[in-house]
């Protein structure tokens, strides 16, 4: 059985301080939860100090972006390596905002999925359409194309070590959110994808995140059903008492 995750993504929000807050909330309110794989991202700035918060608790703490390479003169970046060394255990990977606003794409995120596998983080990559593509009937096509580039060259163990997260770009943010039947389909069609370029062992047990406009009163048609492994939560994130709601019904969810 595939074991549920919820990871929030705070996105560039959250002074220090405030993180570290949230994180001492999020300890209290999630302690005794322990069938659900929990992951907080906070910004760079706040990783260190979220990470020493998080010490020999039952939350991972994550990363919004990595580069691929390990060292060298690229100003602004960070490395797999850095993040290791400050507790990092995740990263998330082309989210829909880093190609929207800085130019990511298949390729580039093919390469920080390779860099992350090989410094021993959990990629969770992220796959979606926008609104004018789902409109034109392209969901799939560019859901496939996404899952083809991020995946390729990688093995099947490599695929073993990460989480698919599939946001569709038109409900992120907006308050608008896929019904739990059509987040359903395409988790279903991009576990098919993944059974046809490797095998239905590996489908089987790759864990599919649902993102977009998460929130507690929709979280739990959603967990209902069957292809969805958990969630990848934007706003309802920055406040514990949301996040922990949530991470409350896909706990129950799996009783």
């Amino acid at each position: 059985m595939r074991r549920k995750v919820v990871a929030g993504n705070w996105k560039m929000n959250m002074t220090d301080p405030e993180a570290v807050e949230l994180v001492k909330q999020l300890k209290e309110s999630l302690r005794s939860f322990n069938e659900v794989e929990l992951v907080v991202c906070p910004p760079f700035t706040s990783l260190y100090s979220t990470s020493k918060m998080l010490t020999d608790s039952n939350i991972g703490l994550g990363a919004q972006n990595l580069f691929w390479e390990s060292s060298g003169a690229y100003t602004g970046e960070v490395s797999a390596e850095m993040l290791l060394s400050v507790g990092c255990k995740y990263v998330i990977i082309g989210h829909s905002e880093r190609r929207q606003y800085f130019g990511e794409d298949n390729q580039s995120v093919n390469r920080k999925v390779k860099s992350a596998i090989a410094g021993g983080l959990t990629p969770i990559v992220c796959v979606g359409e926008r609104l004018e593509q789902r409109e034109a009937g392209k969901t799939e096509a560019v859901v496939e194309d996404h899952i083809r580039g991020a995946f390729e060259g990688l093995s099947g163990e490599q695929l073993r070590k990460l989480i698919v997260a599939y946001e569709p770009v038109w409900a992120i943010g907006t308050g608008k959110t896929a019904t739990p039947e059509q987040a359903n389909e395409v988790h279903l069609f991009i576990r098919e994808l993944i059974k046809e370029l490797y095998d239905a062992d590996l489908s089987s047990r790759t864990r599919i995140l649902y993102g977009g406009s998460v929130k507690p009163e929709n979280v739990r048609s959603l967990i209902e059903q069957p292809e969805l492994d958990g969630f990848l939560v934007g706003g309802a994130s920055l406040k514990a008492e949301s996040f922990a709601a949530i991470a409350r019904e896909v706990e129950n969810s799996t009783t």
